[in-house]
């Protein structure tokens, strides 16, 4: 009977933490499905908060959370993949491509699904994933740089925002189907938004475009996730026999 009760204890401890974790940071470990796989679920929502604290009533990503979170998972042996959750308005630029290349640069398998939307800066959290997801009813938003604060209108300004957007352009092309030369181009539309310049693209047409692999929602998700680390279960199995 002891033995029991510390076993309820024990799940009940861990339940709790883990909704202490996804409270505080919208983290958890999915670790119950049948296949054995350990998997970490990051969510990136609301604004994407760097080196400026954003206003208390907003929901806000830390990326100073984020970043010790997706390094624990890099050293974590047993974490086997990473699913991210995004439903973002975008945010601080440096953030968020500090984010994104830390995804990309992961060694488990990463699949992201946009959900609501991806906004901005977001983007490129969304196609940094190995293999990338949207909802039918999701946006996502090409702009170019914003600036804010003080705004120097000298030649130099003007050329270091064309490089940070370069910067931009440049990792999404990396991680995509879509060009460059075509991201620029949603990127400086003047059709669209009324007061704005971009381009908004709806679930279905961030596929045509390139920008994400497929449709699909949290099933889907899950399931090329789990497709991937029994790929990478092989492969290993493959090198051991070999040697």
């Amino acid at each position: 009977m002891s033995e029991k009760n510390d076993e309820k204890q024990k799940e009940l401890d861990r339940r709790e933490q883990e909704n202490k974790e996804i409270k505080e940071t919208g983290e958890v470990t999915l670790d119950q499905n049948r296949r054995n796989h350990k998997i970490e679920l990051l969510t990136i929502i609301g604004e994407v908060e760097g080196h400026d604290a954003a206003p208390s009533q907003s929901k806000t990503t830390k990326y100073e959370h984020v970043l010790p979170k997706l390094a624990m998972i890099e050293d974590d042996e047993e974490i086997e993949g990473l699913l991210i959750l995004l439903n973002t308005v975008g945010g601080d630029v440096e953030a968020g491509l500090a984010i994104a290349e830390m995804i990309a640069s992961l060694s488990v398998p990463t699949v992201s699904l946009v959900l609501g939307g991806g906004h901005s800066i977001g983007v490129p959290m969304a196609v940094s994933a190995d293999y990338s997801f949207v909802v039918p009813s999701a946006t996502m938003v090409i702009h170019p740089v914003r600036s804010s604060g003080m705004f120097i209108g000298v030649a130099q300004t003007y050329r270091n925002m064309e490089k940070i957007q370069d910067r931009i352009t440049s990792f999404i092309a990396s991680h995509s189907r879509a060009s460059q030369r075509r991201l620029e181009e949603l990127m400086l539309d003047t059709s669209q938004l009324v007061k704005d310049v971009g381009t908004l693209l709806e679930g279905e047409e961030t596929v045509r475009e390139g920008l994400i692999d497929e449709v699909g929602g949290i099933r889907e998700a899950l399931g090329k996730l789990h497709q991937m680390i029994e790929e990478k279960r092989g492969l290993k199995g493959n090198v051991i026999k070999l040697v």
